[in-house]
């Protein structure tokens, strides 16, 4: 299961990162010619190295940093229309993924006492 887990991880991670920055550059910027809103995948590069080499602190707190990419998924799928708002429910679902596999690895993990 742990393995499972892992490999979600790295990949919904991954596809959020490329997410976040062709939807704000290419796809559907707020602006023509893209925003800077793109700078909204840096956080997510922060647990790539940790998540990759299995560390499982790093599980822990990307299980919060999914969070807000989550909410603002949600809150723009419901206000934005078109294919930001479908980009919108891509980029909750990657980060819905995203805590549950790190919330799987993290319960997955030996009892230390």
């Amino acid at each position: 299961m742990r393995g499972t887990a892992h490999w979600s991880s790295i990949v919904s991670l991954i596809l959020l990162i490329f997410l976040c920055l062709l939807w704000e550059a290419v796809l559907a910027p707020v602006r023509p010619g893209g925003s800077f809103l793109m700078l909204k995948a840096l956080p997510l590069l922060w647990p790539l190295f940790g998540i990759l080499h299995e560390r499982s602190i790093t599980y822990r707190w990307t299980l919060l940093l999914a969070l807000p990419y989550l909410t603002e998924g949600l809150v723009r799928s419901w206000s934005d229309s078109g294919i930001s708002a479908r980009l919108a429910l891509l980029e909750a679902a990657l980060a819905l993924v995203l805590f549950a596999s790190c919330a799987l690895y993290v319960r997955a993990l030996p009892v230390v006492r």
